[in-house]
């Protein structure tokens, strides 16, 4: 569907500045995007390596695991199927650090192996990764790193000022995300389909 969505877009465009006689300004603003684009990628691939590197640091001094043991008591209630499942406890508590620092591009490969871990095998979602997929969307984040690297690179002078508003809105749809989530689990539906 987004294929279709692109492709109208720029057939839209094409089709206005034929029309209206713009088709230079059309062609500047491609390569001008495209050029955007790509130092945007660059810029932001740096934080992304750091970042990265230094959750893979982490787990290697074993912070990780002291981390998982710490959000063991809210990740086991959340999720009551990482208790007796640690490769779903590390996966999940791994990918709540990486959103709470605001990387999360680096937290989707804890968070594919969490919904990895937390599948039952029956061939729909289970409660816990209704939650966890609630939880990821919401992205509670401390540091909201990936914001504030495209705030600094289209030239905001405080590019964390915005952290507080960040916070209250994840808060508000986490709890927004876990009341509904709960309101489906106790209305009946015990799986949800895939």
């Amino acid at each position: 569907m987004l294929n279709v969505i692109w492709a109208g877009m720029i057939i839209v465009s094409l089709f206005c500045a034929v029309i209206t006689g713009r088709m230079p300004e059309l062609s500047a603003a491609v390569f001008q995007g495209a050029q955007s684009a790509v130092e945007l990628i660059l810029s932001m691939a740096g934080m992304m390596a750091a970042w990265t590197g230094l959750l893979k640091i982490a787990e290697s001094g074993g912070l990780t695991a002291l981390l998982s043991r710490a959000l063991g008591p809210v990740i086991g209630r959340l999720f009551p199927d990482c208790k007796q499942k640690p490769e779903a406890m590390h996966a999940v508590s791994m990918n709540l650090t990486a959103n709470f620092l605001g990387i999360g591009n680096a937290a989707t490969p804890m968070g594919i192996a969490a919904m990895k871990a937390l599948d039952n095998g029956s061939g729909a979602a289970s409660n816990s990764m209704v939650r966890f997929v609630v939880l990821n969307t919401a992205s509670i984040q401390l540091i909201p790193t990936t914001l504030g690297i495209l705030r600094a690179q289209y030239g905001a002078q405080a590019p964390f000022d915005i952290m507080p508003a960040v916070w209250l809105v994840s808060v508000a749809a986490l709890a927004v995300g876990l009341l509904a989530a709960g309101i489906f689990e106790k209305g009946g539906n015990k799986k949800w389909n895939k």
